[in-house]
């Protein structure tokens, strides 16, 4: 546990500080502190959080918000099935249970990049660190858009702005494949919001359709080998 902790320090940093701006939106959309705090605790996703603050804001349909929510976060399945592969036999189905809670991109990363197997009390200290750091971050970023003046968390928006384009940007500068996929979610998603028919759209399924047919096309165009034995 001594070892997940350590492990996990720098995933809670950098969970503050994306979390930190999610607790200012949802301060600055009329959300109270308890409730923003709430979502990240039974969340602990940040695209989903996200992508659900603007399903919440757009008035859209449970059915909207289910699907939009099922699109985003699939893939935590898929990282869930990979990493019980990893846990040690002596893992127990209720120990399993408790682990899948905190499965996020990074700490899935540093799991799995461990060597060996690896037991339930690691994974518990990995993750306590970063849901704290998500936590406390949307409490605080919750705190400070409660408290700070209009204009303040009007300029403060901006770091939402620029913490996705420091994420995609980077990467769909160095990939093809990820170029590729934005450009063509973000042509959709031109699309659909200027054309007439894509007034007949909701915001929730046009982000659903706008992921679906970029990933799908990037999955056709870009399909990844699988190793061979």
């Amino acid at each position: 546990m001594k070892q997940g902790i350590k492990d996990g320090v720098p995933i809670a940093i950098g969970y503050f500080s994306v979390s930190f701006t999610f607790g200012m939106l949802a301060a600055k959309s009329g959300i109270s502190i308890f409730h923003a705090v709430l979502i990240s605790l039974l969340n602990l996703t940040s695209a989903g959080q996200f992508a659900g603050m603007n399903a919440i804001l757009a008035q859209a349909s449970f059915m909207e918000m289910a699907l939009t929510q099922l699109v985003i976060n699939i893939r935590y399945s898929l990282m869930s099935l990979s990493l019980s592969q990893k846990l040690d036999s002596s893992v127990k189905v209720r120990e399993r249970l408790a682990v899948s809670y905190g499965v996020t991109d990074e700490i899935f990363a540093v799991a799995s990049s461990k060597p060996g197997t690896i037991g339930a009390h690691y994974m518990y200290g990995l993750i306590l660190l970063p849901v704290l750091g998500w936590v406390g971050g949307t409490f605080a970023g919750a705190a400070a858009g409660s408290l700070l003046p209009a204009e303040i968390i009007s300029a403060l928006g901006v770091a939402l702005y620029g913490m996705f384009i420091a994420i995609v940007v980077p990467v769909a500068a160095e990939h093809k494949e990820v170029k590729v996929v934005v450009l063509t979610a973000l042509c959709l998603s031109t699309a659909l919001y200027y054309l007439p028919i894509g007034k007949r759209i909701s915001s929730g399924f046009s982000m659903i359709i706008c992921t679906v047919f970029a990933a799908g096309l990037g999955a056709v165009l870009f399909p990844i080998k699988e190793e061979q034995e």
